[in-house]
């Protein structure tokens, strides 16, 4: 019996065990999935938390719930993964042997990493709204926040859903606002980006949002430390931004056992070829999601449709034949601006987002680089799609392919 041993059983890896269980033969596969954790966080509504719109509860769900078939659950922590003997040690001490690995560990705030970030200050002024502790924590001291100066700081890139720092910062001006404070809230967005965004046309569209919000942007700005005793942040060059309250995006790295691997990158993402997802180090080895070190964004959108790419890539390999199965680097994403408000965009790696409609030209239903409120109820609607057709596995009729069909370019 071979084996499909697979590393984190996320969006990623929940998806990828679902596809290969219907996908390969369990008469000569089997297939396992290994994670630390028993519950599984849809981790887009961490956003939601800290303005009271979703709680725990509407965001978890049981591991188990998701795996399906015959496939092997084990609660257990990697310590280090031996690409040479192919094997797995876990931290109970036993090991697990494979013939194929999906390694599907997603990525982890570091803010140890930043000299004072997570110091004295850490969850009384100092939050994240990227873990479920500190999106309760944001939730309650916001309750009783009478206002002063916010800053929604990016540490360092790449980071997990990038416009969800933009998300959180129109959520602000909303909250405050209908909590009759917003005169008293002074927003700052602070990011190591030239502008609101990676991409040049978004990054306009959503500077003007910020403008128009009046949520100062300062751009350029790299992170050197958090001054406690004194609530500023310092940039590398000597730039300070005092803050009453700060919500840190802190710098983003891979699991710990990639880095012990050397399969990994210095951030300990793990080093693979961008279109085929299959490592550069050890041919048998493949990576998905935010474990990746792809230039693609680590959002949940991305694994999906990876998820499409390396199915039949992983068949290939089995069968011999070349991984011809190529990932653009498709994603898209729903952009919350508040007042039950979104846009909508869609990019891979050589196009940046377009405006047009979406899926289909002309009649959409969705619009791309613009304000609708259908994009907010897409957003809204994507929890239930997550939890009912992406995890499981089951047909979307989106291409894992980027379309430019119902996109206009600017031809000036």
């Amino acid at each position: 019996m071979k084996q499909l041993l697979i590393l984190g059983a996320g969006t990623g890896g929940t998806i990828m065990a679902n596809k290969m269980r219907k996908k390969l033969s369990s008469d000569e596969w089997s297939i396992t999935i290994l994670d630390k954790s028993k519950t599984h966080y849809y981790q887009p509504g961490f956003l939601f938390i800290p303005f009271g719109y979703y709680t725990r509860k509407n965001i978890t769900k049981p591991v188990r719930n998701f795996i399906k078939g015959k496939i092997d659950l084990i609660n257990n922590e990697v310590e280090k993964i031996s690409p040479d003997e192919n094997k797995v040690l876990l931290k109970d001490g036993t090991s697990l042997s494979y013939d194929i690995l999906i390694i599907a560990t997603g990525t982890q705030i570091s803010p140890q990493d930043t000299p004072g970030l997570k110091g004295e200050l850490w969850q009384k002024k100092v939050f994240d709204f990227y873990t479920i502790e500190g999106s309760e924590a944001l939730a309650t001291f916001f309750k009783n926040w009478k206002g002063g100066n916010l800053v929604i700081n990016i540490a360092d890139n790449p980071i997990k859903c990038p416009v969800a720092p933009l998300e959180f910062s129109f959520f602000a001006d909303e909250f405050f606002t209908k909590k009759g404070i917003r005169e008293k809230v002074t927003i700052n967005y602070v990011t190591p980006l030239s502008g609101a965004f990676t991409k040049p046309k978004a990054s306009k569209l959503l500077g003007s949002l910020l403008e128009k919000k009046n949520i100062n942007l300062i751009p350029d700005f790299f992170l050197g430390e958090v001054d406690n005793s004194n609530c500023k942040i310092i940039d590398f060059g000597g730039r300070e931004v005092l803050f009453d309250c700060l919500v840190t995006i802190p710098l983003h790295t891979g699991d710990p056992a990639v880095a012990k691997s050397g399969l990994g990158d210095e951030f300990g993402f793990v080093k693979i070829d961008k279109n085929t997802l299959q490592s550069v180090i050890k041919e048998n080895v493949f990576a998905i999601g935010d474990a990746g070190n792809t230039p693609a964004s680590k959002a949940g959108s991305v694994a999906h449709f990876q998820a499409d790419t390396l199915e039949k890539n992983i068949v290939s390999y089995i069968e011999k034949k070349p991984l011809s199965a190529s990932f653009d680097g498709h994603s898209n994403c729903f952009i919350e601006t508040g007042y039950e408000k979104g846009i909508l965009i869609d990019f891979n790696y050589t196009t940046e987002p377009l405006p047009g409609t979406f899926p289909l030209p002309v009649i959409g239903p969705m619009f791309l680089l613009k304000e609708s409120r259908l994009n907010h109820y897409g957003k809204l609607f994507f929890k239930w799609i997550y939890w009912n057709i992406l995890l499981p596995g089951r047909f979307l009729p989106i291409s894992d392919k980027m379309s430019m069909s119902g996109k206009k370019i600017d031809r000036n």
